[in-house]
């Protein structure tokens, strides 16, 4: 008998009954794969919700009135990294199930067997591994300085024997790594596609609810940057977190892209080390370390990250070309906002910028995409262009328009008393801001209107 066979998008899971160029439910090119179709099987993981026990109880609750919720005591408790409590909004909450996500290396594994060295101190904690045997683990905890009494590893794959292990041991914590090893036997596909993804997620996500364990998911990224496998993993989970940085370097970011126990864009830095990662409790101290001096073509501006502010250093670099087209660069900040800024740059300020060839960068692996930077990187690429540094103990924070007004940013006052503890004492603002701003000590307020009131009041 032949065997039947489905297509469907890697992007958002829409099954098709043949192979398109697009998909019609999220539109996007080239990611109708095929697989085969799916045994007739009972589903007895998570989709009859028939055999995960412990979620048993929570399908048979009765509908309750919202004022008898009880609300008042949040059940959190601290994961030993105050970098990773800051992203998790104070720290873990009781019976979630966090997603993250990185690129093979960056050091997401590293980070989850780091915790467990002060979680195993108050709670039990079962380490799942689909990619590494007990020993592996092991040994990489030594090199790490781990010595845990109350961690249990475990390598399986297979979700029925994960489940059996948790009703048995009852642990506090679950860590699995990865979700895209994982399978579920009654599914005919293979691990890692979208039915299995899905199905070990919703399993998961049941255990983590029914019996109150928080559950640390890590996921793989595809080569555009995002959690592999359908978009709506990270919609089942939680807490979505990214690992960010470059391998060659040795700072990474931790970012929270979804949370729904605190503030989403918050970010956590750490350092890679020899003996795991070290968080980073200054991360503008190490973002401003090695800046050159007196050196045209640099700025530095104040962003936001959720509610830490951060200054960061942009640097921009012009050159002349002989070719009929210039070439432009960007890394680090938006490709189609700096194109804008160009053009305002030589509309508004007055600079022949369009023959030249234009090259952005943002120091630290840092992606700065509020509009608070235009200012910053409006005054780099003039100083790269005029050849005349900007003051080395000078900052610049501001909206840029298409008319080259500039605009008030939020929170002005915590970026200008982060600009004031990091030693300057000078700072580019707009002329109006919003609301009562409290203007720190030793620190200059230069408010202009516009880009061309900038340029002539620092260059």
């Amino acid at each position: 008998m032949k065997s039947k066979t489905l297509f469907y998008c890697t992007d958002c899971g829409n099954e098709l009954p043949k192979w398109a160029g697009q998909c019609p439910a999220c539109h996007a090119w080239n990611t109708i794969v095929e697989r085969p179709a799916e045994s007739p099987k009972k589903r007895s993981l998570s989709g009859s919700g028939a055999v995960v026990s412990p979620s048993r109880g929570l399908g048979c609750r009765r509908p309750r009135l919202m004022d008898e919720v009880e609300t008042t005591h949040e059940l959190r408790f601290a994961t030993g990294m105050n970098e990773l409590d800051r992203v998790l909004g104070g720290g873990a909450v009781k019976g979630s199930l966090v997603l993250v996500g990185g690129a093979p290396g960056i050091g997401k594994s590293t980070l989850m067997l780091q915790i467990c060295d002060n979680l195993c101190r108050f709670s039990t904690v079962l380490y799942v591994s689909g990619e590494e045997s007990e020993r592996q683990i092991k040994l990489r905890a030594e090199r790490l300085h781990i010595r845990s009494q109350g961690l249990y590893l475990l390598s399986e794959t297979s979700l029925e024997d994960i489940v059996e292990s948790v009703n048995e041991l009852k642990p506090d914590i679950l860590i699995v790594d990865s979700i895209q090893t994982l399978y579920n036997s009654d599914l005919a596909t293979a691990p890692g596609s979208v039915g299995q993804v899905k199905d070990c997620t919703m399993a998961l996500m049941q255990l983590a609810k029914g019996q109150g364990i928080t559950v640390f998911v890590i996921g793989h990224v595809n080569k555009e940057g995002s959690i592999a496998g359908p978009k709506v993993l990270e919609h089942m989970v939680d807490c979505v977190l990214y690992f960010e940085g470059e391998q060659q370097l040795s700072f990474r970011i931790l970012r929270a892209a979804k949370n729904r126990f605190g503030a989403t864009n918050e970010i956590g830095v750490f350092e890679m080390a020899d003996d795991g990662l070290a968080e980073v409790p200054n991360p503008s101290e190490m973002l401003l370390a090695g800046r050159p001096q007196d050196t045209p073509g640099t700025c530095v501006t104040c962003v936001m990250e959720g509610v830490r502010p951060v200054l960061a250093e942009v640097q921009a670099l012009l050159t002349p070309t002989s070719f009929n087209m210039p070439r432009r660069n960007s890394n680090g900040f938006d490709f189609n906002r700096a194109m804008l800024l160009l053009a305002v740059l030589e509309k508004r300020g007055g600079l022949m910028v369009g023959t030249c060839d234009a090259y952005i960068n943002v120091i630290g692996g840092l992606n700065l995409d509020e509009p608070a930077a235009d200012l910053a990187m409006i005054m780099a690429l003039a100083s790269s262009f005029r050849d005349r540094p900007i003051p080395n103990d000078l900052a610049a924070v501001g909206e840029v328009g298409l008319t080259g007004e500039l605009r008030a940013v939020n929170a002005l006052g915590q970026r200008l008393s982060e600009v004031r503890r990091m030693g300057f004492s000078k700072c580019l603002i707009p002329a109006r801001s919003s609301g009562k701003l409290t203007q720190p000590d030793g620190l200059q307020l230069i408010r202009v209107k516009n880009i061309r009131e900038a340029l002539a009041a620092i260059l």
